[in-house]
């Protein structure tokens, strides 16, 4: 994307190509060669030949260099008490997986999976956090989407265009896949927005408790903050860069940004909850090839992660739930990505039967 051009999503569209077709169809034929008969492997059979055609090489290659990359943002919304957490504190949850404290973080170093974390629009002093953290900041905080924009369009394009050169940075330096999770407070609100926005639902039909957890009159006011936010999101479908500034957020937007760039890279993408979902859903607005690239970690029960899912026909790996975000969930699905490459790569085929030799004794007529 050029820098002095304005942004327009859309673009994107014809500039993320399928993964390759052709490839695929002969990693499914070498499949019904080898050793192991067809379907006994069940999904790790259709994730082998998914990564023979993301790589584009029959023989799946190791995935040799995966990483957790986290986007932190703080959202106005929080202050509703709609959020398990209080609001303006995900620099909390920053520091806890920089401390490596976080299950994310206990995960990761158990696989040996580094992980970023971008602060795209915490609330909180950037000398609480690392500079290596901090220096890509959009802005301080989300707007309260119920009653203003999240971001001014200036902001909204600056967090998208984050998104996008981080996925660069990450394909440039050799990740070859990357589990995607966020850091947020509030951030739930923003993504059941977004998504009954464009599925065309009721709030209540996608409000769920949150990573956190949250009690029923909790729920009850994010239903109506979703249902307040939905009036504002609504005259501003037809746009996706307006959407987000309107009703996502820093972190959101950059999300979206990193997920079509990532696409463009043909680096594939683990995603993990329902505000992965949401940016997911926004990004296949404007380029409908780009699901392609991604793969849905698991299941997050969210009701709006279900939805968005669903419309994208992606299919979770996982169902084990977990709610907690972050990434844990998706972070979890990467052995399970990382045997269907092995198991793919390295069964041998099955011998080819020796050709009978002719019976001398019999006359051929």
């Amino acid at each position: 994307m050029d820098p002095l051009q304005p942004l327009n999503l859309d673009d994107f569209s014809d500039l993320i190509e399928r993964p390759d077709g052709g490839i695929r169809r002969d990693a499914e034929e070498r499949r019904e060669r080898l050793v192991v008969p067809p379907g006994a492997l069940g999904r790790l059979d259709e994730l082998g030949e998914w990564l023979s055609a993301a790589q584009s090489a029959v023989r799946v290659r190791a995935i040799g260099q995966p990483k957790a990359v986290l986007f932190a943002g703080d959202h106005g919304v929080a202050a509703l008490g709609v959020s398990g957490r209080p609001a303006g504190t995900g620099h909390l949850l920053a520091r806890a997986v920089l401390d490596g404290e976080s299950p994310v973080a206990v995960l990761a170093r158990s696989m040996d999976v580094p992980v970023r974390v971008v602060d795209a629009g915490l609330d909180c002093d950037p000398e609480l956090l690392p500079e290596a953290v901090v220096r890509h900041r959009v802005r301080r905080g989300s707007g309260r989407i119920d009653v203003e924009d999240a971001l001014t369009p200036e902001e909204t394009e600056a967090a998208v265009r984050l998104g996008i050169a981080l996925a660069d940075e990450e394909a440039d330096s050799g990740t070859d896949l990357v589990v995607l999770g966020d850091l947020s407070v509030g951030g739930t609100t923003a993504a059941a927005t977004l998504i009954a926005a464009l599925c065309g639902t009721d709030a209540s039909v996608v409000t769920g408790r949150g990573g956190a957890g949250i009690d029923d009159l909790a729920w009850m006011r994010k239903c109506a903050a979703v249902r307040d936010a939905l009036r504002r999101a609504r005259p501003v479908l037809g746009d996706q860069l307006a959407l987000l500034g309107a009703v996502g957020g820093a972190d959101l937007a950059a999300m979206t940004g990193f997920l079509l760039q990532a696409a463009v890279r043909r680096m594939p993408v683990v995603l993990d909850g329902v505000v992965g979902a949401a940016c997911a859903l926004v990004a296949q607005r404007a380029a409908f090839r780009a699901p392609d690239w991604w793969l849905a970690g698991q299941v997050s029960g969210e009701p709006a992660q279900a939805k968005a899912l669903d419309r994208m026909a992606l299919n979770p790996l996982l169902d084990q739930g977990v709610h907690v975000g972050e990434g844990t969930g998706a972070l979890l699905a990467l052995p399970l990505v990382r045997a269907a490459a092995a198991l793919a790569a390295e069964l041998p085929e099955r011998p080819e039967p020796a050709a009978e030799e002719a019976d001398p004794a019999v006359e051929v007529l």
